[in-house]
């Protein structure tokens, strides 16, 4: 492995969800203790499974991994962590500010923002404590900070002023009301983190379109603040050798290595290692040992009989909302899981059905020119472009604020708008635009924003707030569009996941959020399913037995309806193959 070549005193491992940052680093760390180092293994990823790998209980304090000689490890819990926080901050104005002015500050603390940063707050003394690193030769991290966390950090100590003065419109920087105190500690992990003798970021990634521009936005980003020791790691490759004697093994290989020759540039520039799709569960010594193996161990596969599960169709799901005639139907759920291709299967399928529909997207990559060749009767296609609806918000935003800012409080502007909470913000002006449109027709939405957002926009907008007052005092009532999306009768949320662990995780962390907000996901789609899709392969067959206790957990205890969308050997393009993925 090049990334384990000299390896510095930090290791960070990086990248999207369900990658798997958690099992490399695991091994990792097993591995340099292996080599005679004491290694501390920390993880601040909310889906962390640490202590699961190893067959033990971690949690917030360091233990010794008792199978691994001088391997430590400490699970720090993002979300205790966030809300320990979020008390510290609140906790002395309640009772002396109005209950909805603490109800807004709640709010901005209770994003994925707040996450973050609560979460770097708890390991930045790992960084910057030398007693502690006198300990250990190696400390790993599962899971490192964004460019953007770290940007905030470096900014200028005014965050309180500047929230409570109303400067901020994306409310990234309220989280970090508290931290002035820390300033210099940042100051000295920030520094750790941009050494490269003493700092190495792994970034990890799958031979996918999508995560791998995703990584490589992450590499320029983190490089852009001075962070410049990546090496990159592309887990998950199926063996050319699984594709003899089964199509739809063929098709993945085939789709993984365009996507590699495809690969953005900045990429094709860093140390990179190949890493095997594994036949098991990355849990327990056996298993990690043999990550970083390519053959693997025929004691490891077992030679199952072909797995078949009786699942909902997405059939189903479109004949329930077809009976509605019209209405606002929004795919959300993380990058890479395949919303915009189901968004757009439904959407030709209403119009085919004779009802009229509006499909948009705000897909960067325009997939829906490609996915939907040619017209469709009933059809309207439309995309919002990200970047110009952010620039238009954020221009508007630093003109009618930023001309009575000093240069310091101008900065803090710049980058609270900066924030992924700015992009969401703008993207949902878009969409309210289109929004109207349900009550006469459907309006399928690829990409929408979370809960935590709608509640930001709520929060700190007042529009709803308002609208409903204003109501109140004269008897008019306007809909606005959180009222919309919180009616189950205009509006259908699907929230879209894959048959894996940390993808399901997270679509259960934004269903918690969708209901903060007072909306009640209607179904749940799982996508890319090698169970449904009756794999020859005895390897995929192996990947097919892991999903079944993931879409289990889905049918039985996270969703109200669910249906399940088999791997397909082709990307459907086109009227025909989309009419075809509703039914198979």
């Amino acid at each position: 492995m090049l990334f384990l070549e000299q390896p510095p005193r930090f290791l960070f491992f990086t990248g999207k969800g369900g990658v798997g940052k958690t099992s490399i680093a695991c091994a990792t760390a097993m591995q340099l203790a292996y080599d005679g180092k004491r290694v501390l293994l920390v993880s601040t990823d909310p889906a962390s499974n640490v202590g699961q790998v190893f067959g033990i209980t971690i949690g917030n304090h360091i233990t010794g991994i008792t199978s691994v000689e001088r391997l430590f490890a400490l699970e720090i819990d993002p979300q205790a962590a966030a809300q320990e926080y979020r008390d510290r901050i609140v906790g002395p104005v309640r009772g002396l500010l109005p209950e909805n002015v603490v109800k807004s500050i709640d709010e901005q603390l209770s994003g994925a923002c707040t996450t973050e940063i609560a979460a770097f707050d708890e390991f930045t003394s790992l960084l910057t404590d030398t007693v502690l690193h006198a300990d250990y030769d190696h400390i790993i991290f599962d899971t490192a900070p964004t460019g953007h966390t770290i940007r905030l950090l470096q900014l200028p100590g005014a965050w309180s002023s500047f929230i409570e003065e109303g400067k901020g419109d994306a409310s990234c920087l309220g989280p970090l009301s508290g931290l002035v105190k820390q300033r210099e500690q940042y100051k000295t992990a920030v520094e750790a983190l941009a050494d490269p003798l003493r700092t190495r970021l792994i970034l990890v990634c799958r031979a996918q379109k999508a995560t791998l521009q995703e990584v490589a936005r992450t590499s320029q980003e983190l490089a852009a603040i001075g962070i410049s020791q990546h090496y990159l790691v592309i887990n998950g490759l199926l063996p050319q050798s699984e594709t003899l004697q089964d199509s739809l093994a063929k098709a993945i290989f085939a789709r993984e290595q365009a996507a590699l020759a495809a690969m953005p540039a900045i990429l094709k520039t860093l140390p990179c290692d190949h890493l095997q799709l594994k036949p098991f569960n990355l849990v327990g010594l056996e298993a990690l040992r043999q990550l970083f193996t390519i053959s693997v161990s025929p004691l490891m596969v077992k030679a199952d009989k072909p797995i078949t599960i009786d699942a909902p169709k997405l059939s189903a799901l479109v004949d329930e909302i077809a009976a509605d005639s019209h209405g606002l139907i929004m795919f959300m759920g993380k990058g890479g899981v395949g919303k915009t291709t189901l968004a757009a299967a439904v959407a030709v399928e209403l119009a085919h059905r004779g009802l009229p529909t509006h499909l948009t997207t705000t897909d960067p990559a325009a997939h829906l020119t490609g996915t939907l060749t040619g017209r469709v009767e009933n059809l309207l296609v439309s995309r919002i472009d990200p970047d110009v609806e952010t620039k238009r918000y954020r221009q508007q935003v630093l003109d009618s604020k930023g001309s009575q800012l000093d240069a310091e409080g101008f900065a803090l502007l710049e980058e609270d708008l900066r924030s992924p909470c700015t992009e969401e913000i703008a993207v949902f002006q878009a969409f309210s635009r289109i929004i109207r449109e349900a009550d006469k027709k459907f309006v399928v939405i690829d990409t929408a924003p979370t809960g935590h957002t709608l509640l930001l926009l709520d929060a700190t907008g007042a529009y709803h707030r308002e609208v409903s007052r204003q109501g109140g005092s004269t008897g008019l009532h306007e809909i606005t569009p959180m009222m919309q999306l919180q009616d189950p009768k205009q509006t259908k949320v699907l929230i879209v996941t894959l048959a894996e662990t940390t993808p399901v995780l997270e679509a259960v962390n934004l269903q918690g959020e969708l209901r903060r907000a007072g909306i009640e996901p209607w179904g749940w789609i799982i996508n890319n399913s090698i169970a449904a899709a009756h794999a020859g392969s005895l390897l995929l067959q192996q990947r097919a037995q892991n999903e079944v206790s993931e879409i289990n957990a889905v049918a039985h205890h996270h969703a109200t309806r669910y249906a399940v969308v088999p791997m397909l050997k082709e990307e459907p393009a086109g009227r025909e193959s989309l009419l075809q993925l509703i039914k198979t």
